[in-house]
């Protein structure tokens, strides 16, 4: 299995921890879910972000990271729950796509001390 299969398949089971992980928080707590998820998200900014798509990740998590949070807050009128849901999907997405822009941001600081 090429490191292209493994960096896929990384985001992908990323993305539905994210999301189960969230919305089951409140039934049952996942042991290590943040850490399952900042493991998936280095394995992805290793194997998965090319270069040319470095600035178009970067700037998408500086957004998700400043937009979402106010997102969630914009709505904590709708309901508690659907809230408290929301909060934790984020928080979980937060982790796993930081850490990939994480490693994306070191190989492109990398990349530019070498020129």
């Amino acid at each position: 299995m090429g490191s292209e299969v493994i960096g896929k398949w990384a985001f992908l089971v990323g993305l539905i921890v994210a999301v189960l992980a969230g919305l089951l928080e409140e039934v049952y707590t996942i042991p290590y879910v943040t850490l399952i998820l900042v493991i998936l998200g280095l394995i992805v900014g290793f194997l998965n972000i090319a270069e040319r798509n470095t600035i178009k990740l970067l700037v998408a998590i500086i957004a998700l990271m400043g937009v979402g949070s106010m997102t969630v807050l914009a709505i904590n009128d709708l309901s508690a729950i659907i809230t408290t849901y929301l909060q934790a999907i984020l928080s979980n997405f937060v982790a796993f796509v930081g850490a990939a822009g994480l490693i994306v941001a070191i190989k492109a600081i990398v990349e530019t001390s070498k020129k």
